[in-house]
């Protein structure tokens, strides 16, 4: 059976995180002013690209390569949109029907800009990936503390840290 994922926001009744661990995610937008986003195949979400740092890369490279890994495009680092670590965010992480992690997370948001590539999911990580209208966003499924992520990215210049 596939490793499922439960994200819960502001959840009295989450479960208690048993990690922390950094990951990378990349705000990327197209020359149309389109944003770059992919549907999960673990919990059927949309997302902007994101994962986590492996040992032995930088925050760059991982959003980099999860980037490509994710959605097919190739990317540049341009700056920041923000740290985000708040405790009303926690991830369980199921295989098998058993609870393997549950991990509030350590993000670093990183802004981007499409080097090529060709649009493509990849099966184990995205269902599908699409160029999004700023303006269609209320439209998708979207977590909310990945909507925060996209919103300052959409609305500030200034990193967000929390």
């Amino acid at each position: 059976m596939k490793r499922r994922r439960i994200d819960y926001w502001r959840d009295p009744h989450a479960p208690h995180p048993t990690s922390r661990k950094a990951s990378a995610s990349v705000f990327v937008m197209n020359g149309d002013g389109k944003l770059l986003l992919l549907r999960r195949t673990d919990n059927d979400l949309w997302t902007i690209p994101t994962g986590g740092v492996k040992k032995g890369e930088t925050v760059a490279d991982a959003g980099v390569r999860e980037c490509r890994e994710e959605t097919g495009i190739e990317i540049a680092i341009t700056g920041l949109v923000g740290v985000f670590s708040t405790p009303d965010h926690v991830i369980a992480y199921i295989h098998d029907d058993e609870v393997d992690e549950v991990r509030q997370p350590i993000n670093v948001c990183l802004r981007a800009q499409v080097l090529g590539g060709t649009l493509q999911p990849a099966p184990k990580e995205s269902r599908e990936v699409r160029w999004v209208e700023p303006s269609e966003l209320d439209s998708y499924d979207i977590q909310p503390a990945i909507r925060r992520r996209i919103d300052h990215g959409l609305t500030h210049t200034e990193p967000y840290i929390e």
